[in-house]
């Protein structure tokens, strides 16, 4: 059995989808048959489950081909045969990966997805990459702040805010903000704003 991986080449800057998102990183092989284990940085990894085709991207300072790998550039998408979700982490294959030997050797690379072949939400559900960049104010119309990213606690998220511009930062620069409908009254993802129930003083 060869240990020379041929996976899709890269095919430069040019073809690379502008609504690209990082949507996880490959931790390394997971058993002897060339299976990959994935961290995904989504507390939901239905969008990387469902999706057959992810981009890829090198490891940070890789810089150059892994050790296996067939051609001068490395792979910029992988085709997933099957994916699940294992441990805490996922586990995939990818078609042409055929021993530990070869998965091991895409360990760090950087997973993305195009945002348009994320799968539909229902309602009331959002994509964290969503609510990013986002613009959040309370029912009296006070300005809270912008979505920087999400924690996820488990039970529920937390939006991270960074505060007003002016806005007294006696603590530190960010509001933390529960994301459970009690505080919650509306997401309007069109006009990039949320509404909460929340004091500019919590």
């Amino acid at each position: 059995m060869t240990n020379e991986l041929s996976l899709s080449p890269g095919s430069g800057e040019s073809t690379w989808p502008q609504d690209a998102v990082e949507v996880g990183r490959v931790l390394g092989a997971w058993g002897v048959k060339g299976w990959i284990k994935v961290q995904s940085f989504a507390a939901d990894s239905k969008a990387l489950l469902s999706t057959p085709r992810w981009l890829v991207r090198p490891p940070e300072g890789g810089g150059g081909v892994p050790q296996g790998v067939a051609g001068k550039q490395f792979p910029t998408q992988f085709r997933i045969s099957e994916a699940r979700e294992h441990g805490g982490v996922i586990v995939a294959h990818v078609d042409g990966v055929l021993d530990r030997t070869q998965a091991e050797a895409l360990r760090g690379a950087k997973l993305f997805l195009e945002r348009a072949h994320f799968p539909a939400t229902k309602a009331g559900e959002y994509y964290w990459i969503d609510l990013i960049g986002l613009s959040v104010v309370n029912r009296q119309g006070e300005v809270m702040g912008t979505v920087l990213g999400l924690i996820d606690t488990g039970p529920h998220s937390v939006l991270r805010l960074a505060r007003s511009e002016g806005e007294s930062k006696a603590e530190d620069d960010e509001r933390l903000i529960p994301f459970v409908a009690v505080y919650v009254d509306d997401v309007d993802l069109s006009s990039r704003r949320i509404t909460v129930d929340w004091g500019l003083d919590y």
